[in-house]
């Protein structure tokens, strides 16, 4: 209440001058209430996402960063765990051989920047784009803990047909199930979802960069199986992918700009009712696990 444009203005380039001063950042996030900004107008939400935009992209894309959440008893309660079950699960999934997995997703990078056409099948699910000439970046330790991904970004307007993400999402304070998306011309042009849909449409029509895609990504790390409702871990799961509206990023730029970034996940193991991902007609991921030889370290 009684915010202004200007002094949300001033509160981010007062951020941008003290980063300007840092080659790098090591962030420790611990969440207390996740609830906090469940009452708060999304029109408030999107007003401080809008004006922060310039102190994120100098943070994401201009500096050295790693990202770990310290475990709360509020974060093992989001994940349906006793609080000595979160603390092993979050130090168990952090503690991996990364110059391992460094070596056994080089593969995946260099097929993904080999691709053009990228089809994802599954319940509710057949979407297909353009991933060509954008390039993929692993995500091996360096940037979040923990890690396990390989990402790139659609062609901005090749994205075409229908997804549903079976994983739930916690974003602005509330909660989302079964996100179901449909898309043309790279655009979402139709979005529900079983709960506060009427949120999702708010979120959606931040920008207009929120209704295109910035990021695709594969997730593998072996230790990450099931949702916790929290995006530094389930965008992990070994055999998720996830598609995020909003803002792409400068190491896999395809031109979209916003002031949200909010990756989605699909989980396509069989016991999440299973899916297929192919690179230009050739089947590369089948109910989680990849099939093709040189990806199948990978698997959990």
């Amino acid at each position: 209440e009684g915010l202004s444009a200007a002094f949300l203005d001033d509160m981010a380039q007062a951020s941008i001058r003290r980063f300007e001063k840092l080659v790098g950042e090591i962030a420790i996030r611990a969440y207390t209430n996740d609830a906090e900004l469940s009452q708060i107008e999304p029109a408030v939400l999107q007003l401080v996402a809008s004006h922060n935009k310039p102190f994120r992209d100098l943070v994401i894309n201009q500096r050295r960063w790693v990202l770990f959440e310290y475990p709360t008893p509020a974060r093992a309660q989001r994940a349906n765990m006793p609080y000595a079950a979160y603390m092993d699960y979050v130090l168990d999934t952090v503690a991996l051989d990364y110059a391992a997995m460094l070596r056994q997703a080089t593969p995946l990078k260099e097929l993904m920047e080999k691709t053009d056409r990228v089809r994802l099948i599954g319940p509710g699910t057949d979407l297909s784009f353009s991933i060509q000439g954008v390039p993929a970046v692993l995500c091996c330790g360096e940037y979040n803990l923990p890690d396990g991904e390989c990402f790139t970004a659609p062609v901005k307007d090749s994205v075409h047909g229908q997804i549903t993400f079976n994983t739930p999402s916690q974003f602005w304070g509330s909660q989302f199930q079964n996100i179901h998306l449909e898309c043309s011309g790279g655009r979402i042009v139709q979005a529900d979802a079983e709960k506060n849909s009427d949120k999702l449409q708010q979120i959606l029509d931040t920008d207009e960069g929120a209704r295109f895609f910035g990021e695709f990504a594969l997730g593998f790390n072996p230790r990450i199986h099931e949702p916790a409702l929290n995006t530094l871990f389930d965008e992990k799961i070994a055999g998720s992918f996830h598609l995020t509206p909003g803002a792409c990023y400068d190491e896999a730029p395809n031109g979209n700009a916003s002031a949200i970034h909010w990756d989605l996940v699909n989980i396509q193991r069989t016991d999440y009712g299973g899916g297929e991902i192919w690179f230009d007609d050739r089947l590369v991921r089948k109910d989680g696990l990849f099939v093709l030889p040189e990806l199948k370290a990978l698997n959990p």
